[in-house]
């Protein structure tokens, strides 16, 4: 795999203080990634791999335009990854927000994905997007108006601004899929791969999706288990 996910060009970029530039990165790997074994909203802590990554990550970003805040989901693996990073910017406007979670794997949680796929092949097909997960879990549908609601309110109040937001697999996968419907992102998703979005006045733009120029020389991509819906 390359460095960036193949994606049919973007519509040309709209510029100006109506627009928020938003970075989408994706936690580091955790031992629950490395075992393919779904997360969901469990809360399984950082490896020293996923460390490496979010400090990996973190440099780059820290290299490019000052963010004007970070937010976060609040699960550890996230939340940890947001920490590296907003240390690194040199930001004190660091969120954390149960909005920004992963999706809820109901009773999938803790189970190896080959298995669970066998079980429920449905739930990871983008046919199935309506189809909610026995246990109390979320249907795709479910997840992108959570993840897209509040990318939205991020926008709308961080207008003209940059800001870097710490979220999951499937979580970003839809805000992908939301910018660009014919977005090759599913499964192909990285721990801390980079999403460039621009989000203003309803207007959605992907401009980068997959991104993981920072873990070429650091050995990771071979092993590194990407988003698919489940895992992350």
């Amino acid at each position: 795999m390359g460095d960036q996910v193949p994606k049919s060009p973007p519509a040309p970029p709209s510029h100006g203080e109506q627009f928020t530039e938003v970075v989408v990165v994706r936690h580091g790997e955790t031992s629950w990634n490395a075992s393919c074994i779904i997360q969901g909203q469990m809360d399984p802590e950082l490896n020293e791999t996923g460390r490496h990554q979010a400090l990996l990550v973190a440099r780059r970003l820290s290299r490019e335009a000052r963010p004007a805040a970070v937010y976060s989901s609040d699960l550890r693996r996230a939340s940890e990854t947001a920490y590296i990073i907003a240390t690194a910017c040199g930001v004190s406007n660091l969120v954390f927000d149960p909005a920004l979670r992963e999706r809820h794997m109901g009773d999938l949680h803790g189970l190896v994905y080959d298995e669970a796929n066998r079980r429920n092949p449905e739930i990871f097909s983008s046919d199935g997007r309506t189809k909610e997960i026995p246990g109390g879990g979320e249907s795709l549908d479910q997840l992108s108006q959570r993840c897209v609601s509040y990318l939205n309110t991020i926008a709308e109040k961080h207008k003209g601004e940059r800001v870097i937001v710490v979220t999951h697999g499937a979580s970003t996968e839809e805000l992908c899929l939301h910018a660009d419907q014919t977005s090759p992102v599913r499964g192909k998703l990285h721990n801390t791969s980079i999403c460039l979005f621009r989000i203003g006045d309803g207007e959605w733009i992907l401009e980068k999706a997959g991104d993981v120029a920072h873990l070429r020389k650091g050995g990771f991509l071979e092993d590194t288990f990407g988003g698919d819906g489940a895992s992350a």
